[in-house]
């Protein structure tokens, strides 16, 4: 079994903090998720995570003009550096302060990073194929060159926007004020103070034209600031008559009640501001009019972020205390995206039998399915009442099976997207593990609070047993593969072996050392894999209900310190165990993971640990350091532990929002670190990749390697007359490639219809696999479309003989694509069909009919249907006297 997984997605997580950016082209929304960065494409309804990860959560994000850097900042100012289109880390670099504001200039070559009080300007880093001072593609041994440092506020900055001409950009603070800067110095300028706001300032942005700057506090006033002439009244005898300076020319005001501005965004081509609250409502207003255009309630909570795209149709907002992610079109008023993840921790995760959807549960009772291939969310559940504790999907069919604390078992039918069936026991029992026959025909559920496992039939919903045996609460319940019986593990230290569908229900107690914790069943039945309290993982046989191996999995399971820990990494106080397990699809590896930041794989016949795989190096979350630094120390404890809210900037973050009585303060409040753990794992069907549901969300590990490098993304040469250059070379395949790249139609079509059909073969399988989908589309559209329906079939052939392999093991990527190429093909099968149905009785008529030939020697020859001549001469009649001109010889 290969056991090179990589990490390839992040799902169950859509927002934590920091800022929403679009993508120049308007088409694609970056996210940061904890210490990484997800992209949704809004287009393709797609969405990947970068690979790289910051060692603490991000709170920065700024994307250069042309799209292909992106710069990304944690909350203590670690900054990487991305190259977005290879999806690779290029720099690392440290800002030495937590950085509040971040932005590029219009022309790419700096970019601005508020750090505390101070503004910089640093030189934005070259790339490969860029022209710079030094040349073109030099190599910068420096990449990050500071330029400038401003100092001027005396609060926090919480804004920086630049003018279009990159020569000034604006700067909004805590110390309610806004200043204009110069990049350079500039004669006559001097730096401007835009002052008048009772709160501190949310933002400032320039207008299109540069003559109004636009102010908003988070009080809810917003100054329109203009360059106008100083009073005539005010002036002093040494001033100059032509001296100006930037005035409050008009006062709007958002008239909230007990409401405060959160965020605001503005986009200076359409002249529409944004602006987001803390009751979870949003506003569009047009400017300079200040008309309110569009108002909609989109969250419970405060909207932490908002964001517009290039062409200002679409408005992204983040609520993080939520989780929750939207971007609304306002002019058709419909959601682009609305996703939102778990707010509570996951419990349990199980793949769909066509590996196309993983299910997720959690203690907020919500129960939600990601698509594996676009990393969406297609439906949530919401039917439980209190925390879903376990799933299971029934082999067979699509019907999903929870248990949840509220005291029921309910079964959801994925194609109509349903609750069909609520199955519960006689008394109310918190239920904490289901398990579903591979029939489908019976679940079984078993609960901490009592010690029985109760049986119901799916069909009618009726309870048929109660297994009644373990000694303390049942922790995990499993179905062999082959159905024949049922393994029931509890916290008595035992394991039972349940055969529930024979005449005489027998249960065989197998003795362990501590509490079970999980267990699961080898693929062909014969054995079954146990994880306790201990840190032991054991093998039984079933067959013989007897131990077959064991192995010590404690030091492998142990790694990663507590803030409040005293102890090394290795020898943390707390159970270092595996709370869950599961075998590969070839029954050769089990894959464990517990309340640690690893994830084991182990050999079953070797009992070796194949592999580690590092859930987090996030330090924002509890257990995933391994040294800890004594000056984060103090003599009231861990620096991180104390509760430093009395002592923020903000009025509203100093309030002390308790519950009378309550001496740990509001419940609903997280006032905890979370914790590192792994709630569930599990392979995925086709066992290329597994999931594993953690404190971060649903992590996705695979072997196959989504980013596809196309050799001609850098190539500035790559133009139509160098594309037609390389067809006339006969170099088909980089002219094809290149055609492509342009995505001109005629081209595409140009190069495609010149290539031999000799080559076809050897082109399909030399092709980029980044230009296959567009390959898929462009011939789908050419069977429909176009006349060349021989030469399209060729090329379908050659695709499907060299990556259908590739296409069938990607799932859901080439989805769309397939069922294109489906529709052509059925469609000239009905063509062909449908041709032969209209002539099938003319053609018979004609060759069933006899013709009459005249001989050479003036006898006619009675000539059969098989004869050459029928078809030609069948509705001919031969006159006796032009028998020599119809064959061609003299009368004579």
């Amino acid at each position: 079994m290969k056991t090179d997984f990589k990490f390839s997605n992040l799902l169950g997580t859509v927002y934590n903090s920091g800022n929403l950016l679009f993508s120049p082209d308007g088409t694609c929304l970056f996210s940061p998720v904890g210490n990484r960065v997800t992209v949704f494409d809004l287009v393709n309804n797609k969405s990947h995570t970068l690979p790289f990860a910051h060692r603490r959560n991000i709170a920065r994000l700024a994307l250069n003009p042309t799209g292909n850097l992106l710069l990304s900042i944690d909350s203590t100012g670690y900054a990487i550096l991305t190259h977005v289109p290879r999806r690779l880390a290029l720099y690392h670099f440290t800002f030495k302060g937590a950085v509040t504001a971040l932005s590029f200039s219009y022309t790419g070559r700096h970019f601005a990073v508020g750090i505390g009080r101070r503004i910089e300007v640093w030189r934005t880093p070259s790339t490969p194929g860029e022209t710079t001072d030094e040349g073109e593609g030099a190599i910068e041994f420096a990449p990050f060159v500071r330029h400038r440092t401003y100092v001027g506020h005396f609060g926090d900055v919480t804004s920086i926007e630049w003018s279009t001409d990159s020569r000034f950009f604006l700067s909004a603070s805590k110390d309610l004020n806004a200043k204009v800067w110069s990049l350079d110095p500039e004669e006559g300028f001097v730096p401007t103070t835009l002052a008048g706001h009772k709160e501190p300032v949310v933002g400032a942005w320039f207008s299109k034209n540069q003559e109004t700057i636009y102010t908003v506090s988070k009080d809810g006033a917003l100054f329109q600031w203009e360059y106008l002439p100083r009073n005539w009244t005010e002036l002093e005898e040494d001033d100059p008559l032509e001296d100006m300076q930037w005035r409050i020319s008009e006062r709007h005001y958002f008239m909230l009640n007990q409401d405060r501005v959160t965020c605001a965004a503005f986009h200076p081509s359409s002249n529409l501001l944004v602006a987001g609250f803390t009751n979870g409502i949003f506003r569009l207003y047009e400017m300079p009019s200040f008309n309110q255009i569009h108002e909609l309630s989109i969250s419970q909570s405060k909207i932490s972020t908002v964001t517009i795209n290039t062409t200002g149709e679409w408005l992204a907002f983040g609520a993080a205390s939520l989780g929750q992610l939207l971007v609304w079109e306002w002019q058709s008023e419909s959601y682009i995206l609305k996703q939102s993840g778990h707010f509570d921790a996951l419990n349990s995760l199980t793949y769909s039998p066509s590996g196309a959807n993983v299910i997720t549960c959690a203690d907020d009772g919500k129960i939600k399915v990601w698509d594996t291939a676009s990393g969406f969310c297609n439906v949530t559940f919401t039917e439980h009442t209190s925390g879903v504790t376990d799933c299971e999907f029934a082999k067979r069919g699509n019907v999903l099976f929870t248990s949840s604390l509220d005291g029921s078992v309910r079964a959801w039918d994925l194609l109509r997207y349903r609750n069909f069936r609520t199955f519960t026991a006689p008394t109310r029992l918190p239920f904490s593990c289901v398990a579903v026959d591979p029939a489908g025909e019976v679940v079984a559920a078993g609960s901490l609070e009592s010690f029985d496992i109760h049986l119901w039939s799916v069909q009618t919903g009726q309870i048929l047993d109660t297994l009644s045996g373990h000694e303390g609460p049942v922790s995990t319940l499993e179905f062999s593969p082959d159905g024949a019986v049922l393994a029931s593990g509890s916290w008595d230290h035992t394991v039972r072996i349940w055969s529930v569908f024979s005449r005489a229900q027998t249960s065989e107690p197998l003795q362990l050392e501590s509490d079970v914790l999980s267990l699961a069943f080898r693929p062909d039945s014969k054995q079954f894999a146990v994880a306790t309290l201990d840190g032991q993982l054991t093998f039984w046989s079933v067959s013989e209900a007897k131990q077959v191996s064991t192995l010590d999995g404690r030091r492998d399971a142990s790694g990663g310190r507590k803030v409040s820990d005293r102890r090394t990494a290795a020898n943390v106080a707390g159970n270092k165990a595996f709370n869950t397990i599961v075998y590969s699809g070839d029954g050769s590896c089990v894959l464990a993971g517990g309340r640690s930041k690893y994830i084991c794989l182990y050999g079953v016949d070797t009992g070796v640990l194949l592999k580690k795989f590092t859930v987090s190096v996030n330090l924002a979350i509890e257990g995933t350091q391994e040294f800890l630094s004594s000056r984060n120390l103090t003599e009231a404890g861990p620096r991180e532990l104390i509760d430093e809210t009395g002592e923020a900037s903000d009025l509203e973050d100093r309030l002390d929002k308790s519950l009378p009585g309550a001496q740990r303060g509001d419940p609903s409040l997280r006032r905890t670190r979370p914790e590192i753990r792994i709630t569930s794992v599990a392979f995925a069907p086709t066992g290329r990749s597994f999931c594993a549901a953690g404190t971060e969300g649903l992590l996705i590990y695979s072997l196959d390697r989504d980013l596809q490098f196309d050799p001609f993304d850098l190539d500035v040469t790559v133009t139509p007359a160098s594309t037609l250059s390389a067809l006339a070379e006969k170099d088909y395949l980089k002219a094809l490639c290149m055609a492509f790249r342009l995505n001109t139609a005629s081209l595409i079509s140009k190069v495609w219809t010149s290539i031999p059909v000799p080559d076809i073969s050897l082109i399909v399988r030399e092709l980029p696999r980044v230009y296959l989908a567009r390959l898929l589309r462009f011939v789908a559209k050419q069977s429909e479309e176009g006349p060349h329906l021989e030469f399209c079939l060729l090329w379908t052939e050659a695709i499907l003989l060299h990556h259908g392999r590739y296409m069938k093991d990607c799932g859901g990527q080439y989805a769309e694509e397939m069922r294109m190429m489906g529709r052509a093909v059925q469609r000239v099968k009905r063509d062909i069909g449908r041709v032969v149905d209209e002539c099938y009785y003319g053609v018979e008529f004609a060759l069933a009919r006899p013709m009459t030939k005249p001989a050479v020697n003036g006898t006619k020859k009675l000539m059969g249907a098989n004869s050459a001549s029928a078809e030609v001469g069948a509705e001919m009649d031969v006159d006796e006297e032009s028998e020599g001109e119809w064959l061609g010889l003299d009368s004579d």
